[in-house]
């Protein structure tokens, strides 16, 4: 089965402290964005997308050592958007499509080929990589079934007490079938606070149509942990530092 990785990479990081793109801070001496890049190429794919918007321009040079097509976000109006900027450079492409955030920098090859893994056995629509958080405050929820199978996701702000209770927690990396995501981002909306389109909406449209979601558990929440403030950069360098 063809594999892409497209890696969402046009954040501006306001928390960041600094108007250098997100992804282009130095992380142990290399850009952030390397470490998501070297990852993507680890599993082989046959096209990589980097999806780029602040400072576009520099987030090409700092790849430009690296096998990718571009596709550009601009005005940045979400996570759903950004994949959305990315369909036509797939137009040629049939198979399997891998989401990454290129300010997610620790997550290992072998988690995402078990995520792989997982989707082609279940033979999922769609597979999400998951973590248990002992305090999953802020972050979406993953409801399972008796079989292990995806039920639900749940935002924070949406969830029931009972859903709140649950520690299994959405991480924002996924493996879609490349033409279901973009037949279901065609149908997600921008009607919330913020005008914006959130990639974990197609979700709600597979369920609708009574699709299979699984999921896979990372080893450990270091692999999805995203850096936006200087203080996360400096966790995640000790981090690194300290498996190799």
């Amino acid at each position: 089965m063809a594999l892409a990785v497209l890696i969402m990479a046009a954040g501006k990081g306001t928390r960041m402290k600094s108007e250098l793109a997100k992804v282009l801070h130095a992380l142990n001496a290399r850009p952030m964005i390397h470490y998501v890049l070297d990852t993507a190429f680890a599993l082989n794919p046959d096209k990589v997308v980097l999806i780029v918007g602040h400072q576009a321009d520099a987030v090409k040079e700092a790849t430009k050592g690296y096998r990718v097509e571009y596709a550009l976000q601009s005005p940045q109006l979400g996570t759903g958007h950004a994949v959305m900027q990315a369909e036509s450079t797939l137009s040629d492409f049939e198979g399997e499509v891998i989401v990454l955030s290129g300010d997610v920098p620790l997550t290992k090859v072998q988690t995402l080929q078990s995520l792989l893994n997982v989707h082609r056995e279940k033979k999922a629509v769609a597979t999400v990589l998951t973590a248990v958080l002992d305090n999953p405050t802020g972050y979406g929820r993953v409801i399972r079934g008796e079989q292990g199978d995806v039920l639900k996701i749940v935002e924070h702000k949406d969830a029931s007490p009972a859903e709140l209770a649950i520690t299994e927690i959405n991480s924002g990396i996924y493996v879609f079938n490349k033409q279901k995501l973009f037949d279901a981002l065609k149908h997600i909306s921008n009607d919330n606070a913020q005008g914006e389109y959130y990639l974990p909406d197609v979700f709600k449209i597979f369920f609708s149509q009574g699709e299979r979601i699984a999921a896979v558990l990372a080893p450990n929440f270091d692999e999805i942990r995203g850096i936006n403030t200087p203080e996360q950069l400096k966790e995640a360098e000790a981090i690194l530092l300290s498996v190799s």
